[in-house]
C-alpha cells in the first residue's frame, strides 16, 4: 500500500545560488520543500541517478534477450 503522504512530483526546479544550489520540489498535491546543496552534493545526487538508470538499462537489455 502506497504511503498517503507521499506525493507524485510536479516541479522540480534547480537554481545556481552565490554557494551552491537551490534545489526546489513540489509534490501534485502542493506540497514544497526547497533545499541548498553544494556542488560535492549535487555531483554525488547526479551520480546515484546515472547509476540507478545504468541498472535499470542492464536489466532492460537482459529482459529483451531473454524474449529473443
Amino acid at each position: 500500500m502506497a504511503d498517503p503522504q507521499v506525493q507524485s512530483l510536479k516541479q522540480f526546479i534547480l537554481s545556481e545560488t552565490p554557494d551552491g544550489y537551490l534545489i526546489e520540489i513540489e509534490g501534485d498535491k502542493g506540497a514544497s520543500m526547497a533545499v541548498t546543496a553544494t556542488p560535492g552534493q549535487i555531483d554525488a545526487i547526479i551520480d546515484a541517478l546515472a547509476d540507478l538508470l545504468s541498472e535499470d538499462e542492464a536489466a532492460d537489455e537482459v529482459e529483451h534477450e531473454d524474449e529473443g
